[in-house]
């Protein structure tokens, strides 16, 4: 019985999280928060903490952030794979930017 408990919240708490970052990955049909968070860590950390400090992260959350919408992030994260030369594919850049919305901005459809 505890056994078959552990499956059903299993399988309740994968829902949510699914169903959680739908909700911000719809904006960006193809892009992939899990891969986005990967290739940000190995092409972005380094940059934006040395830039703002600490993890980085303080980009994404201070006041005077340059990004206020949906479409001024995916052009952000299009600008920083141009301007770094990283050679990312759309599929890539979607991905960064679905991450980003995902656990930063929360822009809606």
């Amino acid at each position: 019985m505890f056994k078959f408990l552990r499956i059903i919240l299993l399988i309740l708490l994968v829902s949510a999280n699914l169903a959680y970052a739908d909700q911000y990955s719809a904006l960006y049909p193809g892009g992939d928060p899990v891969a986005g968070k990967v290739l940000l860590e190995k092409n972005c950390i380094q940059c934006h903490a040395s830039s703002f400090g600490g993890d980085g992260s303080a980009i994404y959350t201070r006041e005077n952030r340059l990004v206020k919408t949906s479409r001024g992030l995916k052009a952000q994260v299009r600008n920083c794979n141009t301007m770094l030369g990283l050679k990312w594919f759309e599929d890539e850049e979607l991905s960064v930017t679905s991450y980003l919305n995902q656990t930063y901005y929360h822009f809606e459809k």
